[in-house]
């Protein structure tokens, strides 16, 4: 299949000069185009001073150290509870699925073996 593309005249193209709305104006030289003006960054102050605000007491690190403790005991003991839960429904899931199709030895028989 043959693709068609439109015919257009040449004068319809054309481009249009990009105009920074600020800034100093520019000259334009005999090619038409501006002529490259390189400006440096100002200097970034780093100084953060003007945020601080001013402590009434000092940090507790200690506090804060432990706390983090706990939090990260209460995350793990909340992954563990999770896995365990959504391997028991896995495994509730399986057996109910077993006794559904009509199966009647789908009972988990676990062995303990005795070695003396």
């Amino acid at each position: 299949m043959k693709t068609q593309r439109p015919i257009a005249a040449e004068d319809e193209h054309r481009v249009v000069p990009f105009r920074p709305r600020s800034g100093p104006p520019r000259r334009v030289t005999e090619g038409g185009s501006p002529p490259i003006q390189l400006r440096r960054p100002e200097p970034v102050s780093l100084d953060l001073s003007r945020y601080e605000q001013p402590r009434e007491e000092p940090d507790d690190f200690r506090h804060r150290i432990l706390a983090n403790i706990a939090a990260i005991a209460f995350t793990i003991a909340l992954t563990a509870i999770g896995i365990w839960l959504a391997m028991s429904i896995a495994d509730l899931r399986k057996t109910q699925d077993c006794l559904l199709t009509g199966r009647r030895d789908c009972a988990r028989i676990i062995t303990e073996t005795y070695m003396p």
